[in-house]
């Protein structure tokens, strides 16, 4: 039996005031944690339910994440979801600028390695803690006109199975989610943007990213908050530096 208890926790949640970061946030609050959650969009912020606590932060700025987590108390956090990033431009690599690249990295990589830089060793002397990074199918697949995406998905591979090696021995356990293709306005845009490229239809580009699973389905945001949760609960105490797909088979 899934046993998430979670009275007494702490948990902070980047770019969780809209989308998928939001019903994690939900889910956990409704588990029995604390939640915090950063934004960048202040009327997400200024909507949020009343028992999330919500602050605007660019997660881009390192200064910005260490002032947001010091105002939380960095000491009292126990877990940690860096759900923040952005999907990038769709276009042939040789016309993605310099700035498109950058600001991709910043928001999809950069900003993991500055919350748990942060957050490392004060879990390191709790003696607990729990770390998730959303990676993305993009991160051990590989996907065209995506390249700045797919390099830093790949790489918060790389860092949640460093982060689980180095952090263990101090009982935090860091993994990776894997999301396939959720519905929701991300992937609305990813579409739009592809098919425009592409110059072919909507519908067509919309056909293609569900048939990318065997199970020809799309994935919805609860199912990732679900895995959140078990991955946050003792069921999976022993469950540390893996990168799981929630995908349909991706």
């Amino acid at each position: 039996m899934l046993e998430t208890n979670l009275n007494r926790k702490t948990a902070v949640i980047t770019a969780g005031a809209n989308g998928l970061g939001l019903v994690v946030a939900k889910t956990l609050r409704t588990a029995g944690a604390e939640v915090f959650v950063c934004d960048i969009d202040q009327e997400a912020i200024s909507n949020l339910p009343s028992d999330l606590h919500g602050s605007v932060v660019d997660v881009s700025n390192p200064n910005a994440i260490d002032t947001w987590l010091d105002e939380i108390g960095v000491d009292k956090i126990n877990i940690l979801v860096n759900n923040a990033g952005i999907s990038g431009p769709a276009a042939a690599i040789e016309d993605i600028s310099t700035e498109e690249w950058q600001k991709c990295l910043q928001i999809n990589l950069d900003a993991m390695f500055f919350t748990s830089r942060r957050v490392a060793g004060p879990m390191k002397a709790a003696g607990e803690g729990v770390i998730i990074n959303m990676s993305s199918t993009a991160g051990f697949l590989g996907m065209p006109l995506r390249a700045p995406y797919v390099a830093a998905k790949f790489a918060v591979v790389g860092l949640t199975k460093t982060l689980a090696m180095e952090l263990g021995k101090y009982r935090i356990r860091v993994n990776a989610i894997c999301p396939g293709t959720i519905k929701g306005d991300r992937m609305v845009r990813v579409i739009r943007d592809k098919a425009k490229f592409l110059k072919v239809s909507k519908k067509s580009v919309e056909k293609e990213f569900v048939s990318m699973a065997s199970m020809n389905c799309w994935i919805f945001e609860e199912d990732i908050a679900k895995m959140c949760s078990f991955l946050i609960s003792k069921d999976s105490e022993r469950i540390s530096g893996q990168v799981i797909g929630v995908d349909g088979n991706a």
